[in-house]
């Protein structure tokens, strides 16, 4: 049994995703103390613990792995980026809440420049962690997946589909929807799609290394 990528590489690749993730972590901070409204898979999350007799980061949790679920369907690969996007995006956010690194923003212009500079945040990270090639989060990996089989719509687009379907769902089960939530379903997409663009990066044409892929039960000659 052994490695199919070599340490050093598998290390450098490792702390590249771990960077990212660091750095979605931060814009997904932005966007949460923008305190304008709900990003569309909190609002689905918040709807579901309106329902259900767990918190909201148990159900977190549990919709992560439905999301997993989904990945598997689509014949997206599960692979080590998958569960540091799993661990480390929460720790990283207990983090700079824990350091104070930014207080609730109260004026609504604020709110929707820290709401944009998130997003950016967040799309720059996705180039980062899946540059990695080690798997993607269990969401990008629904938007890649879905993604490829929607050629002719930009990536950009696809995620708004995505956080649309979600936002609705999350609505109907009685979450929370404000001016930050709508601002975030168009301008997620939108901002990913110009940032993807600018450094010129498109996630549906890279090849993740999935967990089944990495170790190797062949012995060497």
């Amino acid at each position: 049994m052994r490695l199919t990528i070599p340490p050093a590489a598998l290390l450098r690749r490792s702390l590249l995703a771990s960077a990212g993730l660091a750095v979605f972590a931060l814009g997904n901070f932005l966007t949460v103390k923008a305190n304008i409204g709900q990003a569309p898979w909190n609002v689905f999350n918040l709807g579901l613990a309106n329902h259900l007799p767990l918190t909201y980061g148990q159900v977190s949790i549990i919709v992560s792995f439905l999301v997993v679920a989904a990945d598997l369907l689509l014949r997206e690969p599960i692979g080590l980026g998958t569960l540091l996007d799993a661990v480390l995006v929460g720790a990283f956010f207990d983090l700079y809440d824990a350091l104070g690194l930014l207080p609730d923003i109260t004026v609504w212009w604020a709110g929707a420049l820290a709401m944009l500079a998130g997003m950016a945040l967040m799309a720059w990270s996705q180039y980062l962690y899946m540059s990695a090639c080690l798997g993607c989060g269990p969401r990008d990996a629904l938007l890649v997946g879905l993604g490829k089989r929607l050629r002719r719509v930009p990536i950009g687009g696809v995620s708004i589909l995505i956080s649309a379907a979600v936002c609705f769902l999350g609505w109907l089960l009685g979450g929370q929807v404000g001016a930050g939530t709508v601002l975030f379903l168009v301008g997620n997409g939108l901002v990913m799609q110009a940032v993807f663009h600018l450094i010129r990066f498109e996630p549906r044409d890279l090849t993740h290394v999935g967990l089944h892929q990495l170790i190797s039960t062949e012995s060497r000659r």
